[in-house]
Order: C-alpha cells, then structure tokens, then sequence
C-alpha cells in the first residue's frame, strides 16, 4: 500500500508549482491520541477540496467544492520526499519561514498555538519536501476510508511503472539552495 498526504488543493497547487516546499502541519482532528508527525519519508500528494478556504491562504486559486464523493475519480499527479522534518517551538523560527509558504500568518499562528491531541502550544511540525511531478497521472476511485480530517492516508497499489519519468518541481541546484536556507532558518 503506498502512502498519501492530505492537504488542501490550493497548498498542493503551491507545492507542485515549486512555488513551496515546505508544509506545516500541526495534525488532523483524527490523528490518535499521540498527534501528528511526519511518519513517512515520502508520500503521494492526495488534494483535498473541503478545507480549500481563501481565508487562510495569502496567494494561490481557491475554489469552494464539497469534499470528494465515494465514487468520483481522484487523481495523482505528484510524489514528495522528506529530506528532514522536525517540530519547531519558537515563533521566530516559524515567522522565518513565511516567504517559502502561502498561509497567511494568523493561519500558521493559530496552528502553532493550538494545543490537543497529543500536541503542545507553541510548536508546529515542519517539512522540506522535495516535490516531483509523475510523467502520467495516477486515478483511482474515491472511497470513504480515504475522508475524515487526518493527514495520512492508505492509497491503492499505484500503477507499475510509476515512477519512471519522476521529474523534481525544482532542479537540484535550487532545491539545494532552499534546503540550505531552510536549514538555517530552523537549525
């Protein structure tokens, strides 16, 4: 079973633009007892339209939809590793970070503020992903052990031959040239 990631479509939009390469995550009401973590060293972008609001974005296309319906096609178009992830406690560290994403700051305050399932104020989970777009879409039918707000996912076999023609959002020098900004950001 390969893994997916939840996120909204405008974010996934963003990541597989290069536009980002960072997520900040604090976790899913249904993430357990233990809370959100980066479990997976590298996942298929799964978009989600439910959570899709303008409100909480700064840049970027959102569109109102009702989350998916049992049945529609999903498609996949993008894989992500995680060089690093780590859990950030100071507000400056995660202020750094505001030109490599599209949430607007009130959004990524109140993550880092929150507190509940197995997750303390004043952190926030962040990622470097580097993200690389599949040479042809994967599409599977939606069902409902894919819904709920949770950050992981089971995905279906994906299609042999997948990753053939991975081809990285961001060539290797800029990639490198962000993961060394990012890295001091949040040392």
């Amino acid at each position: 079973m390969a893994k997916g990631f939840k996120e909204w479509q405008v974010v996934c939009d963003a990541l597989a633009s290069g536009r980002q390469a960072v997520i900040l995550r604090k976790g899913g009401i249904h993430e357990g007892r233990a809370g959100f973590r980066f479990a997976e060293e590298s996942f298929f972008l799964f978009p989600t339209r439910f959570h899709n609001q303008a409100q909480f974005v700064r840049e970027g296309r959102t569109t109102v939809a009702p989350e998916w319906e049992v049945g529609e096609t999903v498609r996949i178009d993008h894989f992500c590793e995680v060089p690093w992830a780590r859990t950030v406690t100071a507000w400056d560290e995660v202020a750094a970070l505001a030109a490599e994403h599209i949430w607007t700051e009130e959004t990524v305050r109140q993550r880092f503020d929150w507190e509940g399932k197995g997750m303390a104020a004043g952190s926030i989970h962040v990622a470097l992903v580097r993200v690389f777009r599949m040479a042809a879409p994967w599409e599977f039918t939606y069902e409902k052990k894919y819904g709920g707000c949770r950050s992981w996912i089971e995905l279906p076999e994906p299609p042999p031959g997948w990753h053939e023609g991975l081809a990285p959002v961001l060539d290797d020098g800029a990639f490198a040239r962000l993961a060394n900004k990012l890295e001091r950001a949040v040392a």
